[in-house]
């Protein structure tokens, strides 16, 4: 898949493959191309070449799901948080399986009484759960997550990194994440691509790519991970 904006070429022959309950982390450093490549899957930019499926067909029918990386940002202050989370299912005109919201709310430790507040009434944490929370209660097979981890303190991140695993099990969704956080995927990730300049610089399994990197860009980035402590674990 290629994409132009601005007559600039912000994605050339970029593929990608993804099963299901699988985590793909797609890292690259700002302007590498992740936020096009976003895009571009949820169907807000068309490619010039290639296309976007899921399971051999369009991906826009699998209605993908997005966790976005601001929390507070990414709900309406005019609404309250229940329906901001409830928009999707009301969007695709679902049935809402009996207990689904409270098992969710179970399963990212929020208090569904929090539903009930406005964006602003929660903390930064709770809000990024929420976004969550939002991106799953449709059950959608292909959650996207763009940097979702980026906004919280480091305890945060890792207690919130844990629960969206958690959660992956038990309902079996694809994950594509987009971060620079490599300390991240090398806990999380199943497969790893580098992004650099809007090409694949490199792609393998998590475990082949951060015991030994094969591109000189790959032993840089995992090179200054580990000399900032942002790897737990590098082999």
């Amino acid at each position: 898949m290629s994409v132009v904006r601005g007559g600039r070429r912000v994605l050339d022959s970029v593929d990608l493959a993804l099963a299901p309950g699988r985590t793909l982390a797609v890292i690259g450093e700002s302007g590498a191309g992740k936020s096009t490549l976003i895009g571009a899957i949820l169907g807000l930019l068309r490619p010039q070449s290639g296309r976007v499926a899921w399971n051999g067909e369009d991906l826009r029918a699998t209605n993908p799901s997005l966790v976005m990386q601001e929390p507070r940002a990414a709900f309406n202050p005019a609404l309250s948080l229940r329906r901001s989370v409830m928009e999707p299912v009301k969007a695709r005109r679902l049935r809402l399986p009996e207990g689904r919201l409270d098992r969710l709310c179970t399963g990212l430790e929020l208090d569904p009484d929090l539903l009930d507040r406005r964006p602003h009434e929660v903390s930064i944490g709770q809000a990024q759960r929420l976004g969550i929370l939002r991106a799953l209660i449709t059950k959608a097979p292909l959650v996207l997550f763009d940097e979702p981890l980026s906004a919280l303190d480091a305890v945060t991140q890792k207690h919130t990194a844990n629960l969206i695993a958690a959660l992956q099990s038990e309902e079996g969704f694809a994950a594509l994440v987009v971060t620079h956080d490599l300390g991240y995927a090398a806990a999380h990730a199943d497969e790893v691509v580098i992004l650099r300049d809007g090409r694949i610089e490199e792609a393998a399994s998590a475990e082949t790519f951060f015991r030994a990197p094969q591109t000189d860009y790959g032993c840089a980035l995992c090179e200054a991970a580990l000399a900032l402590g942002a790897l737990e674990r590098a082999a």
